[in-house]
């Protein structure tokens, strides 16, 4: 599946922080499974490749 949005330059980069600080356990608090949580962090590590193809990379 292709996703599309927009988003300002300050949203990127907020959004790249989210994604490299969110923890496993907070991923799992609001999974209904194991299951759930592993797709749930796959897609949230695909948001950040994402971001960092477009030079949004924090350290």
């Amino acid at each position: 599946m292709v996703v599309e949005l927009e988003l300002s330059e300050d949203e990127a980069w907020a959004l790249a922080e989210f994604v490299k600080r969110v923890t496993w356990s907070e991923m799992r608090a609001c999974a209904v499974d194991d299951d759930e949580a592993y797709m749930i962090r796959s897609a949230v590590l695909a948001v950040g490749e994402a971001l960092a193809s477009q030079g949004i990379a924090p350290r």
